[in-house]
């Protein structure tokens, strides 16, 4: 058998001109059996010169067709027609040349030539797609493994081209250990019919299919995903123990084909994902074309997403504003290998610093501003107050007062629902930057008195925006990198407690609302993103030790640590006394809110920031509940402040 597969089969491939060769001899035989079972030729005896002049005409037909140069181990359905019509040419043509050449001047008898063509045409057809069906086989045959090798069963997601596709593509990667056992696929016509020798199934059949054939893998494309059967399918599979591959979308196959190397295990981001945001491009894009824009916190998780996405509505340059050189640099490089690197000006700052933010203003001018800089983390600022005021509140509040100075025409904040009724320092700061962003709107005389550079005709230019949102997947710092590090150690996987739930929403998806929001504000508004339905952090934590392949608290264990300081089980969106307002993209609606007072705003600002001086940080934060009534500190140091505010009302 190693001897037959090393003679038929080798590394490099047989001449095309032995194909030719057996080809041809292929020709000659189907002739002689079509004459023989056809034989009315009046002059049987130039029987030898019909075949040498039909053999010489097969040569010719297969040359220009190249039927040769097809490897025959690799033939398809297309390689088969182009055999077929080559037979029919070359009987056409011989038929051909009979009437106008052989017949006139050799005076050969034509009697019975069309009956035999029409025999020779199917023998002959047949014959050479069989051997070629044949040699195919026996390839594969060959080529197999060895038998007490067990191969891992695996199923695809579809019945459409794409899913044929990389059908093949699996069956055609030389030494991969799986055999492809059926299609899935839900509403279809194709469903218990089958494509290549193989079913097509209905959703309810994985867990059959699972337990008869040992399902370990299903394949499904990476555009698929949104769709509400396929989700099901897939988390049926996750249900199972199933590992779930998925495939890039047709446009991105390399030469057309699926590639086993572009093959990804599916990741907890996918199952996040939902059908795609509609956008007005257009209206994005004659907002930013042509526009020097200013980006903030540039180096961050939004803030490069930001700067990605910005690019692409043709700005006359952005400048990418961020304190951290390291991450920085690295975005930098990122442009430089993309495109348009020249549109690009980075520049380090501390937004807090105002000589350095008023110098960035001076020399590039920003006409619009999208200000995502500032500290994020929870625990972190419950144990720093003082920084997350000065970066989040005066840091803001800096950026803002420079904007309107120097009369750009849009400024974006970038806030959180975790200003909303916030339980921690960090939403706390972000709630007080929220408030003074609202009230440079609702003061116009005073905005216009302090800097006259941003009146135009009378009115204040430039227009203060908020967009409001929950967490990002894959943001720096985010529970999926550290559920995924955790799995990669072996556990176990820490939860802060079984009942936390959270808003999620891909960093992509964020950062196109924020452009569309940009574009629809007026002045004042905050903008809320539909952010979905809310998940249950300890089911992410269990789905994604099953995409890993092992089974939760079994392989690998969740443990709940409880929470942490200032976090909440769950977050909001809309404070009690927002109400919502539509829009025309069903995924953006405005807050309804109270208007704030400027120079109330201001003041306690101002207090805020000289108490934070004085490094003590109760003072500060029992400031902070002042401004916002709202703030009731969990599971913090904090709560003690709220405890003393009780006693004093009731007293």
């Amino acid at each position: 058998m190693i001897y037959i597969r090393n003679l038929l089969f080798q590394e490099r491939f047989h001449s095309r001109w032995l194909v030719l060769l057996i080809d041809l001899m292929i020709v000659f035989i189907s002739l002689c059996l079509s004459i023989s079972l056809k034989d009315k030729l009046d002059l049987k005896q130039n029987n030898i010169y019909y075949m040498i002049f039909y053999c010489g005409n097969a040569i010719l037909i297969f040359l220009l067709m190249r039927i040769h140069t097809r490897i025959i181990r690799y033939s398809n359905t297309k390689d088969m027609l182009r055999i077929f019509m080559a037979v029919l040419v070359t009987n056409l043509a011989f038929m051909l040349l009979c009437n106008i050449l052989f017949a006139p001047y050799f005076r050969f008898s034509l009697i019975g030539l069309g009956d035999i063509l029409l025999i020779n045409f199917f023998i002959s057809s047949s014959l050479l797609m069989g051997m070629r069906i044949v040699i195919k086989d026996l390839f594969v045959y060959l080529e197999e493994p060895n038998v007490t090798v067990k191969k891992e069963n695996i199923l695809i997601y579809g019945s459409g081209t794409s899913s044929i596709l990389i059908k093949q593509a699996v069956e055609a990667q030389k030494g991969l250990m799986t055999q492809v056992q059926g299609f899935i696929d839900v509403g279809s016509d194709r469903v218990y019919k089958c494509l290549e020798q193989k079913q097509v199934y209905p959703i309810r059949a994985i867990e059959s299919l699972s337990q008869k054939f040992g399902i370990k893998t299903m394949l499904i494309t990476s555009e698929e995903l949104t769709s509400d059967d396929k989700r099901a399918a897939v988390e049926k599979c996750i249900e199972l123990g199933i590992k779930v591959i998925t495939v890039p979308p047709s446009d991105q196959w390399l030469n057309g084909k699926p590639n086993l190397n572009q093959f990804k295990d599916l990741k907890i981001e996918d199952l996040l994902e939902r059908a795609p945001i509609e956008l007005c491009k257009d209206h994005i894009f004659s907002e930013l074309s042509g526009k020097r824009i200013l980006v903030t916190g540039a180096a961050g998780s939004i803030g490069s997403e930001i700067v990605r996405q910005v690019m692409c509505y043709n700005p006359e340059f952005i400048v990418l504003c961020d304190q951290a050189e390291t991450p920085l640099h690295e975005i930098q490089l990122e442009i430089e290998d993309g495109k348009s690197p020249c549109k690009t000006k980075m520049f380090i700052a501390d937004i807090q610093n105002t000589n350095r933010i008023k110098s960035l203003f001076n020399l590039y001018k920003p006409q619009i501003v999208f200000h995502a800089a500032a500290y994020k983390h929870v625990p972190m600022m419950e144990n720093n107050p003082t920084e997350a005021v000065l970066t989040n509140v005066w840091g803001t509040k800096n950026i803002a007062d420079i904007s309107l100075e120097f009369g750009v025409e849009k400024f974006i904040m970038i806030s959180t629902d975790k200003a909303v009724r916030p339980t921690n320092i960090m939403g706390a700061t972000k709630r007080i930057a929220e408030m003074y962003i609202q009230s440079l709107n609702n003061e116009l005389k005073d905005t216009q008195l302090l800097y006259p550079a941003a009146k135009d005709n009378g009115v204040c230019q430039t227009k203060f925006i908020t967009t409001r949102f929950g967490n990002v997947l894959g943001s720096n710092g985010s529970v999926i990198p550290r559920f995924k590090a955790q799995i990669e150690r072996g556990g176990p996987v820490t939860v802060t407690h079984p009942d936390i739930t959270r808003y999620f929403m891909t960093i992509p998806e964020a950062v196109q609302l924020v452009l569309e929001a940009a574009i629809m504000g007026k002045g004042s508004e905050i903008f809320l993103f539909d952010m979905g339905e809310p998940v249950k952090i300890a089911d992410l934590a269990a789905n994604m030790i099953k995409l890993a392949g092992f089974i939760p608290n079994e392989d690998i264990k969740i443990v709940f640590t409880g929470l942490r300081p200032g976090e909440k089980l769950y977050e909001e969106l809309l404070n009690v006394e927002e109400h919502i307002i539509p829009t025309y993209n069903k995924d953006i609606k405005i807050s309804k809110t109270i208007p704030q007072c400027y120079s109330d705003i201001n003041s306690v600002i101002k207090e805020l920031l000289e108490l934070s001086m004085l490094n003590n940080t109760d003072l500060m934060v029992r400031k902070m509940k002042a401004i916002l009534p709202d703030f009731i500190s969990n599971n913090s140091q904090y709560e003690k402040l709220d405890l003393r505010l009780e006693k004093t009302e009731a007293v």
